[in-house]
């Protein structure tokens, strides 16, 4: 079995050795640049951190026992997103209590507002004018008796008793016209003020409520990555205690400690190549946002951030928080330098290397791609600084290049700016 099985590696092997090369397939099309010289400050290479723009660790406004915790260490929460919730229900019940009693003042308010009824009016003015006419009745009717006791034809007490109803008539129609008028003006201006107020005071109590149940739901303050966990379900947590940890990473900072000697030539917003050691196949441009004017008294250097934005995957950010990073930061006097597209560097090799096209004598179109291993320095928009065995004018591969190997043959399909961007046209070199 042992020998079977070496002797079909032997014949892969001799297989793909017989097959062409790449380079014998014709020559690779390709978009080129050239090698332009300007003017750059040096650069010095300062090791730093890759930390997180924001981050937030997470405690409880109120105490109570963890009901949910739905999120766990490395998943991408929302804004506002909830990590945990608490028990909330007997807050609950008070809640649905304070609301029915608020609906209760509301209406009692409402009543007021809207003031007396018609059909209510129309009946306190018909109780005013019933007792209207039993009062003129009644005067009347003392008015008679009193001709009759002028006359000695009806006793003292009979007389007293009519006297008594008539007396009796007027009060009760002085009420009922009393009673008409109030209707008709509806209730008092103190009387929906303090309606008013009992409102407010059972709003303020529904509110204290329901903002004790938003206390009860703690919620993510920004777009980001949980990195810790605190609690667990079933867990009480007092007020102030911690929860969660949530950090952001649309962007990062690469903090860097830079020596006194080299700060005063930091610029903010000054662009900035990073390498990052564990992606060694990607150069990252960032920017100068921060310059700490505090320095590390034993050590005598200044805390600078340099910002990027990172890449998010599908398998989480491609920048992690904590990554080793090298911040190349021009620090030196300015010098000329040979400037290449970054879209030129090779990388994932043991160097950074570019293929430079030498033309052919008779068609200018037709070349062969030389590889070149370069130093990187600094970088100057979408160009980058390069050190190696090139000359300025000359082309490099920019499009096409990943795909090269030295000596290949290839043909130059559109001539590019030096800084174009990756859907940029070819530009007119027939003059």
């Amino acid at each position: 079995m042992r020998i079977a099985t070496s002797l079909a590696v032997v014949i892969c092997a001799m297989i793909m050795a017989a097959q062409p090369l790449p380079a014998q397939r014709g020559p690779a099309n390709v978009d080129v640049a050239k090698i332009v010289e300007r003017e750059v400050a040096s650069g010095q290479t300062f090791v730093g951190t890759v930390m997180p723009i924001k981050r937030s660790v997470i405690g409880s406004a109120v105490g109570g026992r963890v009901a949910e915790f739905p999120v766990n260490e490395g998943d991408f929460v929302r804004a506002r997103q909830p990590l945990a919730q608490l028990l909330t229900n007997t807050i609950n019940l008070e809640l649905d209590s304070e609301k029915a009693t608020l609906d209760l003042r509301k209406e009692e308010l409402n009543e007021l507002v809207n003031g007396t009824r018609p059909d209510e009016i129309k009946r306190a003015k018909a109780l005013m004018m019933a007792a209207k006419a039993d009062s003129e009745y009644q005067q009347k009717r003392l008015k008679r008796l009193e001709s009759l006791y002028a006359r000695k034809a009806v006793n003292d007490d009979d007389i007293q008793a009519v006297v008594s109803e008539s007396i009796r008539a007027e009060e009760m129609f002085s009420e009922a016209e009393a009673a008409y008028k109030l209707a008709v003006e509806g209730p008092r201006k103190e009387q929906i003020a303090q309606a008013k107020a009992r409102v407010a005071v059972q709003q303020a109590l529904v509110d204290k409520l329901e903002s004790q149940v938003v206390k009860h739901t703690i919620i993510s303050p920004f777009d980001g990555y949980v990195v810790a966990e605190h609690t667990e379900v079933g867990q009480w947590v007092n007020s102030g205690e911690l929860v969660a940890e949530v950090i952001a990473l649309d962007h990062v900072d690469v903090s860097v400690q830079v020596l006194e000697n080299h700060v005063p030539h930091v610029q903010l917003k000054s662009e900035v190549r990073v390498e990052i050691p564990a992606i060694p196949n990607q150069v990252f441009t960032g920017e100068v946002v921060m310059i700490v004017p505090q320095a590390d008294i034993r050590a005598r250097t200044f805390p600078v951030k340099v910002r990027l934005k990172n890449e998010i995957r599908k398998d989480g950010p491609l920048l992690k928080s904590g990554m080793l990073a090298r911040a190349v930061l021009p620090t030196g006097p300015r010098l000329k330098a040979l400037m290449v597209s970054k879209d030129a560097l090779v990388l994932g090799g043991p160097t950074p290397m570019i293929y430079v096209v030498e033309p052919g004598k008779k068609n200018s179109k037709l070349g062969k791609a030389r590889a070149v291993p370069v130093q990187v320095g600094v970088a100057d928009g979408r160009l980058i600084q390069v050190k190696g065995d090139l000359e300025s004018g000359g082309y490099v591969v920019i499009r096409g290049n990943e795909r090269l190997h030295p000596g290949q043959d290839v043909m130059i399909s559109n001539v590019l700016e030096p800084d174009a961007l990756p859907t940029a046209k070819a530009i007119n070199t027939d003059g």
